[in-house]
């Protein structure tokens, strides 16, 4: 549900999304995008792995990529001795208006 929340949220600004249920599908997808994605959006709780180690792949092919990670299961702490971080962090639940800032925010920069 979280998913076509975020959907609903971003799609209305021009972002084109692509949801995967399982962070080893958004890994492939990430690995195997050309051009990669301008925000990779990740939440902390998955299912086989967390955002924190799906963002260690991910920067790991590439290392610049701008990221997102959102949670209502943890906080800032989750990544402050971290050596990959995201750039940004949003705790759940959120209102839509704080994603869509951010997530302009991310994009501009």
């Amino acid at each position: 549900m979280l998913l076509e929340l975020a959907t609903v949220i971003l799609e209305p600004l021009g972002c084109q999304i692509s949801t995967f249920r399982n962070p080893e599908a958004a890994f492939k997808a990430f690995a195997g995008a050309q051009p990669r994605p301008n925000l990779l959006i990740t939440d902390y709780a998955m299912n086989s792995m967390n955002g924190m180690e799906l963002i260690q792949e991910c920067r790991r092919v590439e290392p610049k990529q701008k990221i997102l990670l959102l949670s209502g299961t943890v906080g800032t702490e989750i990544f402050n001795e971290a050596a990959c971080k995201p750039d940004q962090f949003l705790a759940k639940p959120y209102h839509a208006r704080q994603l869509i800032d951010l997530v302009r925010g991310m994009l501009a920069s």
